[in-house]
């Protein structure tokens, strides 16, 4: 597979699965990545943990600004999340991190074809994104190029979000995906 790699399929993710769901509220806190102007993430709820600053989001723009990601108050509700991406940091031997969110897609649900190079990501060369698969049933299809994969929980995978990719969740349950944008040594 030349746009996903499976790097492990064996994570514990039922304590911050559990934590998630003892606290639907901090769901959709911060809007700014689902409702921008033509977003394709307009069918997908959010935590943010580490992303943009908000006040500093462009609403005119269909671009994130993710230079300089900032922690939100759902990482310090969240702290289970903490031992998943810093395991997870090791595993890859990443030197920094960059953007962390927690994103969930109905059954039902999708998220049309659109690739993630605009701004300043696609000039990071050694940034990279990571799937931590909190809950992911059969039928939810993850394409990319002309390749398509089912994410499973437990399962981490790596993914070029540089080319064209989308997501249907053709399952029985929500799409529950830890996102970590890391960068990683040459």
């Amino acid at each position: 597979m030349r746009f996903f790699h499976r790097l492990s399929s064996n994570v514990n993710v039922a304590a911050l699965l559990h934590a998630v769901a003892r606290q639907p509220g901090l769901w959709n806190a911060h809007r700014f990545r689902t409702t921008y102007p033509n977003t394709p993430h307009s069918a997908v709820d959010d935590i943010w943990l580490r992303f943009s600053d908000e006040t500093k989001c462009d609403t005119t723009s269909t671009v994130i600004g993710d230079d300089f990601p900032v922690w939100h108050e759902a990482a310090i509700a969240l702290p289970q999340a903490r031992q998943v991406i810093l395991d997870l940091m090791r595993a890859v031997d990443a030197y920094a991190l960059d953007r962390c969110l927690i994103t969930r897609l109905r059954p039902g649900g999708r998220i049309p074809q659109h690739a993630d190079n605009d701004g300043s990501y696609v000039n990071d060369h050694d940034r990279s994104r990571y799937h931590v698969v909190l809950q992911g049933l059969p039928g939810s299809l993850y394409h990319c190029g002309d390749e398509t994969v089912q994410m499973l929980t437990g399962e981490v995978w790596w993914f070029n979000a540089l080319v064209e990719h989308s997501v249907e969740n053709n399952s029985a349950d929500d799409r529950i995906h830890l996102l970590v944008d890391l960068r990683i040594w040459p």
